[in-house]
């Protein structure tokens, strides 16, 4: 799905003298490369603070914990996503409030957001699925109205921009009280092992959370908050620190796949392309096709057989899952998701593809349908 091998020789000598760098000077934890990394993204993405950490997961539970938020708080986000954005609420014993999504760009339902808030509600996640934003105007909005936090996760979309109504722009994870993501290998801006990220503007939040990840301490052995230990280590900071010169560059080249794969599936009636949001850009960690009338664990074996990866992001919503099976989520309580969830398949979508694995990759998938509508 991903080609990080190609990727790496792509950037080989500039990586590996920033590793040996690292090693020469022995600063492994928290060294200048940590802090060299924080700054140049709080520059790219223009916020005030941006906080490392250990990986995504721990990412969304230190927002949640520096938020001070307590057992039996109602945190809302959306059932059609990866576990962990409802894991880390469940962990801290807070209650997660799953809605259902757009059926076009897979994003959390405003009207459904608005309907799920009672007066135990103190939170949204929106989730940036598969790389564009979700209607953070709508979300903000509101936020503000019931005096809700906004947690973003925002994985799968670092460096996607939203376009507010008045014609301002942010980059993903800088709107809302706090933003998380993942420094994960196969992200867009992925190191080679696990990191992750908050930002903020809030410089006093800024300062809570370095200390709960970092045992809760602002100066070594005083502990003034109950904290954890979740720290970027400073070679995978200086792997980072590289591949972030290269990321819009990185997002371009994903476009241009995202593109060929339009083209070629354009007015075939058995597939619904990826919907651009009209306020977000879409920096494509996934390309995601909805199938009609196929057999996706077929299409899936055929593909396959022809050495093409194809994943399916996501088989379960949240809330069939059986670590969060609820009964007030009974099947059927969110269509959309359901129905996605059963039709939705991605296709291989990085920055090293060319041309040829394009035709082969597509070339594969009509064939596949091809034969199945002949019948």
């Amino acid at each position: 799905m991903v080609d990080l091998k190609s990727q790496y020789h792509a950037i080989k000598s500039e990586v590996d003298a920033a590793i040996l760098n690292v090693i020469e000077n022995t600063a492994f934890i928290n060294g200048p490369e940590v802090k060299n990394f924080q700054a140049e993204l709080e520059k790219y993405l223009g916020v005030k603070n941006v906080i490392a950490c250990a990986n995504g997961t721990d990412a969304l539970q230190i927002a949640m914990m520096a938020l001070n938020l307590k057992p039996g708080d109602e945190v809302i986000t959306a059932t059609f996503t990866y576990v962990a954005t409802a894991e880390v609420i469940a962990l801290l014993n807070l209650t997660p409030v799953l809605v259902d999504v757009y059926p076009d760009t897979f994003d959390i339902d405003i009207k459904a957001l608005e309907n799920a808030i009672t007066p135990n509600t103190k939170a949204i996640v929106p989730v940036h699925l598969f790389g564009q934003c979700a209607n953070m105007e709508a979300i903000l909005e509101i936020a503000k109205k019931h005096n809700l936090y906004v947690i973003e996760d925002t994985a799968q979309a670092i460096g996607a921009e939203y376009t507010f109504s008045d014609g301002s722009v942010s980059k993903a994870g800088t709107m809302g009280t706090i933003g998380c993501t993942s420094f994960f290998p196969s992200k867009n801006l992925g190191c080679y092992g696990d990191g992750g990220a908050l930002y903020t503007n809030d410089d006093e939040l800024a300062k809570k959370i370095r200390m709960i990840a970092n045992h809760g301490q602002n100066i070594q052995y005083y502990h003034d908050e109950i904290g954890v230990n979740s720290r970027l280590d400073s070679i995978q900071a200086a792997i980072l620190r590289i591949k972030l010169r290269h990321l819009d560059a990185y997002a371009t080249a994903r476009n241009k796949v995202a593109n060929y794969y339009d083209a070629a599936f354009a007015g075939n009636p058995s597939i619904k392309t990826p919907v651009r949001s009209m306020r977000s850009t879409h920096v494509f960690h996934q390309y995601t096709l909805m199938v009609n009338n196929i057999d996706r664990a077929e299409l899936r074996a055929y593909l396959a057989s022809k050495d093409i990866p194809a994943m399916i992001y996501y088989p379960l919503p949240l809330h069939e899952q059986k670590a969060y099976a609820n009964s007030r989520y009974a099947k059927g309580s969110f269509p959309v998701a359901e129905q996605l969830c059963k039709s939705v398949i991605s296709l291989p979508i990085h920055t090293e593809m060319d041309e040829e694995q394009l035709e082969h990759i597509t070339s594969s998938v009509l064939s596949f349908i091809n034969k199945k509508q002949l019948v």
